[in-house]
């Protein structure tokens, strides 16, 4: 199939600026090494106009966070009339609001950790008393798990809040914390890939952790039996699709000791570095990095 001039959208303004480079330098590298005229493209350095006049056929979008993953991007390249990889405007920005991501899912009802939206003024007592110690602290609107805290102590709420809240300038989501195994679900066109199991070191799937660390296992395959890992890609699935997601992406999710699962959030441009979770997947599944680059830009598309 001859894709015409590719743009391989990476980097971006967003927080997840570095991971997005390192993401579209793989991406780019895998292209490239399939015959594709794929060429990299950082919308932080230049105007997403010059995509039209360079003559760009379509884009993968390897841009993380804000910039990338909510909407915006896509609705330029709508309005150019370039195809582009992934979901649309909606399924990008509602996916990347974690709030409004839980109000569907809740209202579609799916599992999803109990909630509530923080404020400066908020009593924080009450905070732990209605959801629970130890509680998660993060960004509505931020990937990456970028100022999430995990609160044990109600002292400690209010430095997450603030990092939350003010470091990266957004609404604060505090949820119920899930004590038992992280599993996360690659999503490729119609299909959920192999569960990946992850293991960090003390249960802190941070930042550092999740792209820079050696001591984080990724277990896949998952160790479920067979009719309980189908159950979990059918529930992701149906999760991605209940937030209008599409393409490809990932979703992440929590299984509690007595087995019940719970939805924590979708990606729908997640990271394609050397710790990566969908490429791990795809190769599960006998699918190379390649390859799988590939099929992902087979699926660009205009809305």
């Amino acid at each position: 199939m001859s894709f015409g001039k590719v743009a391989v959208l990476m980097g971006g303004k967003s927080a997840e600026r570095e991971i997005s480079l390192m993401s579209g330098r793989g991406v780019l590298q895998a292209l490239r090494a399939r015959g594709v005229d794929a060429h990299a493209f950082d919308p932080a350095e230049r105007d997403l106009c010059e995509l039209k006049r360079d003559g760009f056929a379509r884009c993968l979008i390897v841009l993380h966070g804000r910039g990338g993953e909510d909407g915006t991007v896509q609705g330029a390249l709508e309005v150019m009339g370039i195809p582009y990889t992934g979901s649309g405007v909606l399924g990008s920005a509602v996916a990347l609001d974690k709030w409004r991501t839980k109000m569907i899912w809740l209202a579609g009802g799916l599992p999803t950790p109990r909630y509530r939206i923080l404020g400066a003024r908020d009593d924080w007592d009450a905070v732990a008393r209605d959801l629970g110690l130890p509680l998660i602290v993060k960004p509505a609107n931020e990937g990456s798990t970028l100022g999430l805290t995990r609160v044990t102590a109600i002292a400690q709420l209010p430095a997450a809040y603030e990092l939350a809240a003010n470091k990266y300038r957004d609404i604060a989501l505090a949820e119920s914390f899930i004590a038992g195994a992280e599993y996360t679900v690659g999503i490729l066109g119609d299909t959920a890939l192999p569960l990946i199991r992850i293991e960090a070191p003390q249960g802190n799937y941070d930042y550092q952790n999740k792209y820079f660390s050696d001591d984080t296992k990724y277990l896949c395959p998952c160790g479920l039996p067979a009719n309980e890992e189908k159950a979990l890609q059918a529930l992701s699935l149906e999760a991605f699709r209940l937030l209008g997601c599409a393409g490809w992406g990932r979703v992440d999710l929590m299984r509690d000791a007595a087995g019940k699962p719970w939805l924590l959030e979708a990606n729908t441009a997640p990271g394609m570095t050397g710790h990566s979770l969908v490429p791990m997947a795809a190769r599960a599944a006998g699918l190379s990095y390649e390859d799988l680059c590939v099929k992902i830009l087979e699926g660009a598309h205009v809305a």
